[in-house]
């Protein structure tokens, strides 16, 4: 009986994941003992005795780290790529980098390859992660990965056995309409994104209760759907423009790249920023200042965002307990972009 078992049907009789099974074989101290009791029931029942060859497997270094980014074009993406690779080399390790092109069946592919290559640990950025609901598929995948190796997002898997390092979008808003509502602004209108998204599905959802904390009225209609680019912010604005008698005082971008594409709208509408319409925007990549005016932008500490990644992974492949969620707090960095309202 002992030779037809795995780790799957371990898992399925103990009532954990597969990962719990294997983080119990190989002496990992993060299970909790009511779930490690089980886990060895289960094994003394059948005497369980794994092959050679999976634990040479588990056991397996190549001192390298994975790193896969959703889109290496974006500033976002490269700014938190460059600095997980500069922290993965400062601590004798070898970064592989991936750039999925934001394809989500080329994101399945590299994981799936980064683990057959044995990586030490993948850090996931954006892709599949950032959905607002998981493809059940998808956590499965990250469930087989994390039995033997370490995975790291920045954005939630429901189900599966990996780290969150992410940031606080709930906070970035907070700040945003704080600074807005206490320059006089009233009309707030938000720009980019989908829902489906949940760093954005959190923004939004911060955005209407801070609208009703602060007594303002929720307009469906200042609430546009685009994607993140350029032409996304461009096309929301132009929406927004068009159905609405009156406009808003202030305009959240999704972020910088969507506030390029948003300022160059309100200009074409022979509006000005800040004086008609002020601007804040999300990431404080390099584009902020690359426009006139420069732009109000929610920032993130890039380097102290990937040295967190990078330490999260190390201390995973130690074997040492990690929180599953730790969160990295933003800062509105103001700029010209912003103005008191004057009407």
């Amino acid at each position: 009986m002992g030779s037809e078992l795995n780790i799957y049907k371990i898992a399925q009789e103990a009532g954990v994941s597969p990962a719990t099974v294997s983080r119990v074989m190989t002496k990992n101290a993060r299970v909790s003992e009511e779930k490690r009791a089980r886990v060895e029931a289960v094994i003394r029942k059948y005497d369980y005795r794994p092959n050679a060859l999976a634990q040479g497997l588990i056991k397996t270094k190549t001192n390298v780290i994975g790193v896969l980014a959703a889109d290496l074009v974006n500033p976002y993406y490269s700014s938190m790529v460059e600095n997980c690779e500069k922290e993965i080399i400062a601590r004798g390790y070898v970064p592989m980098i991936c750039g999925t092109l934001s394809n989500p069946d080329l994101e399945v592919e590299y994981i799936q390859k980064m683990f057959d290559m044995r990586m030490d640990a993948i850090i996931i950025i954006g892709g599949k992660s950032d959905s607002l609901v998981t493809e059940p598929e998808y956590a499965d995948l990250i469930n087989r990965v994390a039995e033997s190796i370490p995975v790291i997002t920045t954005g939630k898997v429901e189900g599966g056995e990996c780290c969150q390092v992410t940031i606080d979008e709930a906070e970035g808003m907070n700040q945003s309409m704080e600074c807005l509502i206490g320059l006089g602004h009233r009309r707030i209108a938000l720009i980019g994104g989908v829902e489906e998204m949940k760093s954005t599905y959190d923004k939004r959802i911060r955005y209407r209760s801070l609208l009703r904390k602060n007594g303002l009225t929720y307009r469906e209609r200042y609430v546009i759907n685009s994607n993140y680019s350029i032409e996304g912010g461009y096309q929301g604005f132009e929406a927004l423009f068009q159905g609405n008698k009156t406009l808003p005082t202030a305009v959240i971008a999704i972020n910088d790249y969507s506030a390029v594409g948003v300022m160059r709208s309100i200009k074409e509408h022979g509006l000005r920023i800040p004086e008609d319409i002020s601007l804040i925007s999300f990431d404080n990549t390099f584009i902020v200042d690359t426009v006139i005016p420069r732009l109000s932008s929610i920032s993130y500490d890039y380097e102290a965002f990937g040295k967190l990644l990078v330490d999260t992974a190390l201390d995973k492949i130690a074997g040492k307990e990690v929180p599953e969620v730790q969160k990295v707090t933003p800062t509105l960095i103001i700029r010209e972009s912003v103005a008191e309202l004057k009407r």
